[in-house]
Order: structure tokens, then C-alpha cells, then sequence
């Protein structure tokens, strides 16, 4: 079997039976394991209240081919990291024939790889910070020469900032590339932008109200994301209607630029002179209570139950190809 992709088969699903047998995706073998645990459960949950036919099922401890076995019509991804957002389920998922949320192959595989992101994203005149990729110890010297410090160093395809450190000094930088090398084979050094931070999530092909982060750690890492009580979220986030726009314009085109679909986030800094510059996009975005995607929803009037509902829409697009 295999899927055909059709954008226009996006639609509004009215009664759960329509969704036939439903299976989130949660658990997985990344290093982002627990959250994806989180974020599964609380879709499951979500799910069965609105009485969806749904159950859980994890690829770290199951063969994905007895989704078919179970008689899955649909699934909900709910995996996040290497694996489970970066293109492989996707693939496997096509293969199977099996529907599922969110971005396909080729969306998931760019945007997991932080890099060509920025490669894609530059071409369409979506800014981002400047960058040296961190091949060679001598890449480390021109790295400084050409960012100065601090900069911020991270693997290429790793999520919810892990693997990434922030350098402060000149000494500190090595240590760092070979701490980011554990997590993935390409790292680089990216300019520290010292503004504020902005997040858009985008469900359906729209952009929700930004969200403003504030951390007193040294930057927005899994410890905030996740752990942390102090991380402060402002939605509306205080930005003029005109930069909110622009802001949401932005946000869209690099989730084009990726060839990302259905929902996600893409993540900015504003430089000094207010200047959105792209950190990177998320096309499985974590569905904790600390998460940015449900915040955003709930400033646009959806709670957690419809948003999860909405998101399980987008498996529309693909559908079993006849033969």
C-alpha cells in the first residue's frame, strides 16, 4: 500500500466516527522519550473524551506493523525527536499505508535538520541568525572570528534544545562541539541574538497569537520547557497588530520554505532593531502543560480537547492510493 497526498482534503470533521480506529504514537527511542510520553497521554486522554476510538501505542516497544494487525484506520503522531519527527516514522507510516498528522516525509525531515532549515529559509528571505558549521577544530577559531561571542552551539537535528550549549568564552567552545557531536555528526555555532523571543504555532495553514518567553536561565532549554515553574509566557505577547502579522507571515513561510504542513511552530528571535530572525521550526510540538501550542490555541478561543480534535484533521491530506 502506499498514500496519496492531497492538501485539498483538509477538512472539518464533525462526528468521531469519522475517524474510524485512531492510534497515538507516544513513547518512542529518542532522547526526548519522556515528553513525548507526556504528550501522548494527554492526547489520548483528550481523544477519548470526545469519544474518538483511540488507543496508545508505543514504537520503542512494539512493531509498527501491527498497527495494521490492530485494524488503525489513522494515526496521531505524538513522537518527538530523532525518529519520530524527522521523516523515518513518516516514511514507515507511508508504507504502510496509514494515515497520519501533521507534516510528510519531506517536511519532517527538513525541519528536524535545524541547518537546511536555514539554508531554505534564507533563500525565500526568511532571516536568520548567522551561523558557521563546525566541522574541523578549525572551524572553532572561525566560528569567533566571525561571531564574535557568545554564540549558541547545537546539534543539527536534535529538539526541545538538546545537546545545546551557550558559549560565553573563547575556551568553552570546544567542549561544546564535542558535547553537540554526542547528539548528532554536524553541529554549528549560531550568533546569540540579544532580544526578546517569539513562538507562532500554526494549525490549518494559519498562524495562532505569537507567544513572548521569558527564562532567568541563560536561554529557553529543556529544563524550561519543560521542568521549570519560573518560565513566564505573555499571549497576547505585546507586539503591535502590523509586527504580530508580519510575524505570522513569517512563521507560514518557513513552514513552506520546509515543505512542513498541518500544524507546528516556528520559533524567532527580534534582534535589536526588532528584526524577527527564524531559531527553527517544530512539526511535532510537545502537548505538556508547559507546551506553547495549547497556550496559543487557548488565546484563540480552542481548549485543549478541539485543538487535539483539529490536529488529528490534518491526517485528511493522505489517503490509501488505489491501485
Amino acid at each position: 500500500m502506499r498514500l496519496r497526498h492531497e492538501p485539498k482534503g483538509l477538512r472539518r470533521i464533525e462526528r468521531a466516527s469519522e475517524f474510524g480506529r485512531v492510534a497515538v504514537l507516544l513513547g518512542g527511542t529518542s532522547s526526548e522519550r519522556d515528553v513525548s510520553l507526556i504528550t501522548g497521554k494527554a492526547v489520548l486522554a483528550a481523544l477519548e473524551r470526545r469519544g474518538v476510538a483511540v488507543m496508545g501505542f508505543d514504537p520503542g516497544a512494539r512493531a509498527l506493523a501491527e498497527l495494521l494487525e490492530l485494524g488503525i484506520d489513522r494515526v496521531w503522531i505524538a513522537l518527538h525527536g530523532p525518529g519520530g519527527e524527522d521523516g523515518t516514522l513518516q516514511g514507515a507510516l507511508e508504507f504502510l499505508g496509514l494515515p497520519y498528522t501533521g507534516s510528510g516525509v519531506m517536511g519532517s525531515a527538513i525541519g528536524m535538520d535545524k541547518l537546511r532549515t536555514k539554508w531554505l529559509c534564507q533563500a525565500l528571505g526568511v532571516s536568520t541568525a548567522p551561523f558557521v558549521v563546525l566541522r574541523t577544530p578549525q572551524d572553532l577559531d572561525t566560528a569567533i572570528e566571525q561571531l564574535g561571542l557568545p554564540v549558541f552551539v547545537k546539534p543539527g537535528s536534535q529538539g526541545s534544545s538538546v545537546g545545546m550549549a551557550r558559549v560565553e568564552r573563547a575556551e568553552e567552545l570546544r567542549p561544546a562541539w564535542e558535547q553537540a557531536l554526542r547528539f548528532d555528526p554536524v553541529v554549528f555555532a549560531e550568533s546569540l541574538i540579544p532580544g526578546a523571543e517569539y513562538t507562532v504555532s500554526i494549525l490549518h495553514d494559519r498562524a495562532l497569537p505569537s507567544i513572548r518567553i521569558e527564562t532567568p536561565r541563560t536561554f529557553y532549554d529543556y529544563e524550561a520547557k519543560y521542568l521549570r515553574n519560573d518560565t513566564r509566557y505573555f499571549c497576547p505577547s505585546g507586539l503591535s497588530a502590523p509586527a504580530e502579522e508580519h510575524l505570522g507571515r513569517l512563521a507560514l513561510a518557513a513552514f513552506e520554505a520546509c515543505g512542513a504542513e498541518g500544524w507546528g511552530r516556528s520559533d524567532f528571535m527580534l534582534d535589536r532593531t526588532g528584526r524577527p530572525q527564524l531559531l527553527e521550526i517544530n512539526t511535532v510540538p510537545g502537548m505538556t502543560d508547559h507546551s506553547l501550542v495549547p497556550m496559543a490555541a487557548r488565546a484563540a478561543g480552542m481548549d485543549f480537547e478541539e485543538l487535539v480534535w483539529r490536529v488529528l484533521e490534518t491526517s485528511f491530506v493522505r489517503s490509501v492510493a488505489k491501485a
